[in-house]
């Protein structure tokens, strides 16, 4: 099953037509399309979360997810940076 941020938020018909379908591009924000009525969908306005250097934002097709409390929290990671942070915050304490 795919995650939500895998999915753009239009239909096949729409997307074969639309002019932000751009191999490798995101739905900007400001599609209509793109916009995200979830449940889970919750702007952060956590610095931390918003900021995350792990956070493989690759995997999203929407810009808005970048920003999505949901995705910052439960997106993929990169693993490499993930164990880096790991041994970063252990050498702080």
């Amino acid at each position: 099953m795919a995650k939500c941020w895998e999915t753009r938020g239009c239909d096949e018909e729409m997307l074969s037509r639309c002019p932000h379908n751009i191999p490798g591009e995101r739905c900007p924000a400001d599609c209509h399309f793109a916009a995200c009525h979830r449940p889970t969908h919750h702007v952060s306005m956590d610095p931390a979360l918003v900021f995350r250097v792990d956070l493989d934002r690759e995997h999203c097709m929407k810009d808005i997810c970048q920003f999505c409390e949901f995705f910052l929290t439960n997106g993929p990671v990169i693993e490499e940076l993930a164990e880096a942070e790991k041994e970063f915050e252990a050498r702080k304490s």
